[in-house]
């Protein structure tokens, strides 16, 4: 088991759900105020904070409040681990497939 597993099943809770996958796509364009990040969902802004709740428990948003105004971001590099655990899942011969295509590039720029 990978060293960093309590950090990737944090991760992939918090994206388990619809709501919170939307939340951190609109949040990946840029940093947005609550009731902006709210407009979409038919919630109560409640509800909406507990999922910026588990999105930020898991290290992916942080936020700030500026008087009565909150700003959400998406934490960069916040995803790192799980694209570093999909790295580790893909099969051999999706790696040998990887070393054939460089082979075949160089091989091809060496010819010209």
């Amino acid at each position: 088991m990978p060293k960093y597993h309590g950090e990737l099943d944090a991760v992939l809770r918090a994206l388990a759900d619809p709501t919170r996958r939307a939340i951190v796509e609109r949040l990946a364009k840029s940093p947005a105020v609550v009731s902006e990040l709210a407009a979409p969902f038919s919630m109560a802004l409640p509800s909406l904070m507990q999922h910026l709740r588990v999105l930020e428990s898991a290290g992916l948003v942080t936020s700030h409040k500026i008087g009565r105004v909150r700003t959400v971001s998406l934490r960069p590099g916040a995803l790192d681990v799980l694209h570093l655990w999909l790295g580790e899942m893909r099969t051999p011969a999706e790696q040998q497939a990887d070393r054939l295509g460089i082979h075949l590039t160089r091989t091809a720029s060496k010819e010209t």
